[in-house]
């Protein structure tokens, strides 16, 4: 972290003001735009780049002139774009259950397109259209096996169908299967998106837009992906090229462009003995600190051990007399390990504990309710300056019955 850490204890030092999620604004903006450059490199590509917004709907403003599209996938989401000003025309609505009343609101917010995810969804944007006596433009989500989307055949038949399909512009298709895949599974994908769209020029139909999730893969546990970005981009663009060029391509991503913009700081409170094992409990857990799954308290994650000392950041080195130490969370759970084992220095009370590569995620998908724990403050660090962007709050009151 370098001059950030020295800037950040200036800010956290001596004061309550933890456990906080602090994401780098500046380093996520410099993240998109380098993705930007290498997948349109010389303008090659006819691509938007979309953000997933479940991922971290915090950065919607700082990325609401930096990407292409948004998606948004629950009216709690559209809700954030329309109170965060986000362009209209730049949203995606998609879901698997949006009512009536949703997309009518979506209607009314000027929504730039909508995901069609079942057959029931397809009626419902119908007799939305005649009852507001307008065309909606939509995009047929094609399932890879699973709750979502439409299967194969029933989205060829609805595009033969078109013209009987009232009120519907119908521009094209998305397909999404997962996170954290290999370039290998992309690529088979793409070829299969490439057969998809060759069948439906056979019938006549020319697709004017194919939403694409790679789901590119983050290395939480190792070395970081910076190295890579370039190549990895690059092998993505060589196997979208086989796409028919005239199709104008809208890459969605979320954990993949937001992951390494993000980091979790958490004190010290207490530490102990017992039958001969070293915990270190601090103010966090778990319920912050969850994109590890299955395997959090199995491997290493990015973390580093800090103090501070007469104002200053510093970062304790894990040299001789380094012992095994349990970091735990504030969670009355034997499930509360953030990290086992980790050889460290001694930690003192008031130490902190920095967690890397978490702008994905931790921030919304935590068990935040659980016991009932006050939710994390919220920071943006931009220019060198720190900005909370959201304040602590109880969760007590959601976990009891409203007063009369």
């Amino acid at each position: 972290m370098g001059g950030c850490m020295e800037a950040w204890i200036n800010y956290f030092a001596g004061k309550e003001n933890t456990p906080a999620f602090i994401f780098d604004i500046n380093k996520l903006l410099h993240r998109v735009q380098a993705v930007k450059d290498i997948l349109t490199a010389d303008g090659k590509r006819n691509c938007d780049l979309c953000y997933a917004m479940k991922a971290n709907p915090f950065l919607v403003s700082p990325l609401r002139e930096a990407v292409d599209k948004f998606e948004v996938c629950s009216p709690g989401e559209l809700s954030i774009c329309i109170d965060q000003r986000v362009d209209s025309k730049k949203v995606v609505f998609s879901g698997v259950n949006k009512g009536k009343d949703d997309i009518k609101a979506a209607l009314e917010y000027g929504v730039g397109i909508f995901t069609v995810e079942s057959e029931r969804q397809l009626e419902l944007l119908q007799q939305c259209a005649r009852e507001e006596g307008r065309t909606i433009p939509v995009i047929l989500r094609v399932t890879s096996g699973n709750q979502f989307g439409l299967d194969w055949e029933l989205v060829r038949q609805v595009i033969l169908r078109r013209e009987e399909m009232s009120g519907l512009d119908i521009r094209g298709i998305q397909y999404y299967s997962g996170t954290q895949k290999k370039q290998e599974k992309a690529a088979g994908e793409i070829q299969t998106l490439c057969g998809y769209a060759s069948q439906l020029r056979e019938t006549g139909y020319r697709m004017e837009i194919l939403e694409y999730g790679p789901g590119l893969g983050v290395d939480y546990f190792g070395a970081g992906e910076e190295d890579s970005l370039e190549m990895l981009l690059q092998e993505l663009g060589s196997a979208l090229d086989r796409l028919p060029g005239d199709i104008r391509l809208v890459l969605e991503m979320g954990r993949f462009l937001v992951a390494d913009c993000g980091w979790y700081l958490t004190k010290v409170v207490d530490r102990k003995n017992n039958g001969g094992q070293n915990y270190c409990l601090v103010d966090g857990g778990i319920h912050h600190v969850n994109y590890y799954g299955q395997v959090m308290g199995a491997r290493r994650p990015p973390v580093s051990h800090l103090r501070e000392r007469d104002g200053n950041f510093l970062e304790v080195e894990s040299g001789a007399g380094a012992g095994k130490w349990n970091l735990c969370g504030s969670l009355c759970t034997v499930a509360d390990v953030l990290a086992r084992n980790l050889e460290i220095s001694e930690p003192f009370q008031d130490d902190y504990f920095l967690f890397g590569r978490i702008g994905a995620y931790s921030v919304t998908e935590g068990i935040y309710l659980f016991l009932s724990r006050d939710l994390p403050r919220v920071f943006f660090w931009q220019d060198g300056k720190m900005d909370l962007v959201r304040d602590s709050h109880g969760t007590w009151k959601w976990n009891s019955r409203d007063r009369a």
